[in-house]
């Protein structure tokens, strides 16, 4: 599945779909959908087509009356039902906040206010949703930037599903992706001024851990929030959202096709390193960081090594980089190895095992080239990585405590080899 939907207007519609729960389903695909403003769709051009043909029945603006007034609202269509459901009561201009407010604690506590002021909008919002389950319907609920008040309902929804803590704020964060996209559309509605606030327009995973601590410690629960400030049967409702949005994940995959990358990816391959990163986050892993690697990083490495990208079926599961050779790390060597680097896969819907296939897919490109060697390094700080490559018959040759790509601070990394 693609969890991000392209649109020419719309920057943040996503699918919940395919995000595992504790007891091993999967929240199914083509069900649940998160946006930005579905304001910005007009009536008979493509994204209008691309948004009908989804199949959407219940659409949920969770704006303020003022903001539907000023920028439009979805396009009336006899398929779905439309309903304003304006959660948030204390308004605010993120834009022209001070250059010193921190994101994490000033989110998060109004946040805190959206789900103290905004019961009777979140309880109609949960009864929705719970309709669409049971009848099969898809859904879409959206914001203005399908960030901070998308981002609240999305986490009630996934955390009455089961699905753990870490995704759901690695769901929140998937936003950073389309940062850029925020700002340029309130520059241009402001004679291309930028917005006083550098936290405009982004959602780093400290917000949403924050905001679910506080929520945590006032409620206990998810579910203890549904019963006690919604006033609804949290057992019922977290019993007939399971019911009817999760599944069994399969029990077979399509086989991974490999391609070799060309210059017109490299926007995709950015976006799956970005992807990457924020799941890294989501869960501690201090070791990408999104914007690192631009659209030119992944050219120059196109021109100066290989780069592959698998598929399963017809969506991207995942990719990797081939050097022949890596002075930074390993230093000057003679012709005997390739260099394996970036190896991502898409999360949550790349299929099992697709990491050990890349490098499985990297090593006969370098036994292809007739070099005996495989190598590869990770940062020294994540053992739980370098114990995955050694899982997979890699090993620890020493250490490079001071390597650098040009962009920031020397680093150390393990370097890792694997005779092929």
């Amino acid at each position: 599945m693609n969890r991000h939907i392209r649109f020419e207007s719309l920057h943040n519609f996503r699918d919940l779909g395919g995000y595992r729960t504790a007891d091993g389903r999967r929240v199914r695909s083509g069900l649940l959908y998160r946006a930005d403003s579905l304001g910005r769709l007009r009536e008979g051009g493509e994204d209008w087509d691309r948004f009908l043909a989804l199949g959407v029945r219940t659409v949920i603006d969770l704006r303020h009356a003022w903001e539907i007034e000023a920028r439009g609202r979805v396009p009336e269509h006899p398929s779905f039902t439309y309903h304003n459901l304006g959660i948030e009561h204390r308004p605010y201009d993120q834009a022209a906040l001070a250059p010193d407010v921190d994101p994490g604690p000033y989110l998060a506590e109004r946040y805190m206010e959206v789900a103290e002021d905004g019961t009777k909008e979140i309880r109609r919002a949960l009864e929705l949703v719970a309709h669409a389950a049971q009848s099969g319907a898809p859904l879409a609920f959206h914001c203005a930037s399908g960030k901070d008040r998308t981002g609240q309902l999305a986490a009630l929804i996934l955390g009455l599903l089961g699905v753990d803590e870490p995704t759901i704020v690695e769901d929140f964060s998937l936003t950073e992706l389309t940062t850029a996209s925020i700002v340029g559309i309130w520059s241009t509605r402001h004679d291309g001024r930028a917005p006083t606030w550098p936290g405009f327009g982004r959602a780093p995973a400290e917000v949403m851990r924050r905001f679910l601590d506080a929520f945590t410690a006032r409620y206990g629960s998810v579910e203890g929030y549904v019963a006690d400030a919604l006033e609804l049967d949290a057992g019922h409702l977290a019993d007939t959202l399971r019911t009817h949005l999760l599944e069994e994940p399969p029990t077979s995959w399509p086989e991974l096709t490999y391609r070799p990358a060309t210059d017109a990816d490299a926007g995709r391959l950015v976006r799956l390193r970005d992807t990457a990163a924020l799941w890294q986050l989501a869960r501690g892993i201090d070791q990408w960081k999104p914007g690192e690697k631009d659209e030119a990083h992944f050219r120059t490495r196109l021109r100066e090594g290989e780069v592959w990208l698998a598929h399963a079926g017809e969506h991207l599961a995942g990719a990797y980089e081939l050097w022949w050779e890596d002075l930074a790390a390993w230093g000057p060597r003679p012709p005997e190895a390739g260099y394996i680097h970036r190896l991502m896969t898409t999360p949550h819907t790349a299929p099992p095992g697709t990491g050990r296939a890349l490098l499985a897919h990297a090593e006969s490109r370098i036994k292809a080239a007739a070099r005996p060697y495989a190598r590869l390094d990770c940062l020294s700080t994540n053992p739980r990585l370098r114990a995955y490559y050694e899982s997979a018959g890699y090993t620890v040759t020493g250490e490079q405590p001071a390597k650098t790509d040009g962009t920031g601070s020397p680093y150390a990394v393990t370097l890792l080899e694997k005779r092929l």
